[in-house]
């Protein structure tokens, strides 16, 4: 199964230089990256699976892919969730949710896929509603269209690019489910398919946290893991712009892999990954959940699914200018990555 993974790392390795890329400093990454981010939080909020404002991002989306000159399908699938009352009485909800694929083939069957969930959190409670976690007016800035805005700038800037490697950008539903949209992607994969993906890129709440952190999967092959997550921590570092790994300061989680997002099935199943956020893995339960130091503007040191806190007005307030510079750095360090990655113009 992990032939064409080898072959892929040892002639990446041989490939790689120390020089910085020359496309990876100009001081436009990004912009479209924060656009889009801004975009899609206000023109779409309520994003939750299954919901009117998710089908319509759903649609956004592929178009913007088209444009660009994907070819790109919506694909739906339904799924269920339990919500629970105040007095404890639990119901079934059915939706069907919609996911947004594009694809460019290389000149070989193997392929780099990048993920980024659109949807936004789903009340499972009256408890969630009254404490407004989810629902209608919930942006979702940071969670999650900020790493849609940098799948889209990613997909936009190698549209033209000739690639070895195929690349597959994914919009995936029900993420804020447990990742029942990258489950639903894995089971129609078929094995070839699955042997073929040399990695597995996610993209998620790049605003809020911290810093920029790069994690590898608990499966990932060292020397995979030493081609992407170390060599995007590289890049962040020529770059001057600030970047961490999972110290590993947490025994369930340990040094260098991530936790509990779209990677996590792809991972389960030995596809190599590299997870992309921003949060602070040395604080709270040291878990990668608390983004940042409690403060006034953040009591809890997050702003997951809050729509009081993750919102375009908010962030801007007091996180002045952080949209455009997440936006900026991150498109910075995975542009580059992704050439290497999918062997652009070779």
């Amino acid at each position: 199964m992990f032939a064409a993974r080898r072959l892929w790392t040892v002639s990446l390795a041989l490939g790689i230089g120390i020089s910085l890329p020359a496309e990876a400093t100009t001081t436009h990454s990004g912009k479209t990256a924060e656009v889009q981010t801004r975009h899609i939080a206000t023109v779409f909020p309520g994003r939750m699976t299954g919901s009117p404002a998710e089908m319509l991002a759903a649609d956004y989306l592929q178009e913007q892919f088209i444009q660009y000159g994907y070819q790109s399908d919506i694909r739906r699938f339904n799924t269920r969730y339990r919500y629970t009352t105040k007095d404890g009485h639990q119901n079934w909800h059915n939706v069907s949710a919609s996911q947004v694929i594009a694809a460019r083939e290389g000149k070989e069957p193997q392929q780099v896929i990048i993920i980024a969930h659109l949807d936004t959190f789903t009340p499972l409670s009256d408890a969630d509603t009254n404490n407004n976690l989810g629902g209608l007016t919930l942006q979702g800035v940071d969670d999650n269209a900020s790493g849609l805005g940098v799948m889209l700038e990613l997909a936009q800037s190698m549209a033209k690019v000739p690639t070895r490697y195929g690349i597959r950008f994914i919009a995936t539903s029900g993420e804020e489910m447990g990742g029942l949209g990258a489950e639903n992607i894995l089971s129609r994969m078929s094995d070839q398919e699955k042997k073929n993906t040399l990695l597995v890129i996610n993209l998620d709440s790049l605003v809020t946290g911290d810093r920029i952190y790069f994690n590898s999967g608990l499966k990932t092959p060292a020397a995979v893991r030493k081609l992407t997550r170390d060599r995007a921590l590289q890049l962040a570092r020529q770059l001057g712009i600030q970047a961490a790994t999972n110290p590993g300061q947490n025994k369930q989680y340990p040094k260098g892999t991530g936790c509990c997002n779209d990677a996590a099935p792809f991972d389960k199943v030995g596809i190599p990954v590299l997870s992309v956020e921003a949060t602070n893995w040395s604080l709270g339960k040291k878990d990668g959940y608390q983004q940042r130091a409690k403060s006034k503007a953040f009591p809890d040191g997050t702003t997951w699914h809050n729509a009081q806190l993750d919102n375009q007005q908010y962030l801007d307030k007091w996180l002045s200018g952080r949209i455009a510079k997440r936006s900026h750095d991150v498109v910075r360090v995975m542009l580059p990555l992704v050439k290497e990655l999918t062997k652009a113009g070779k």
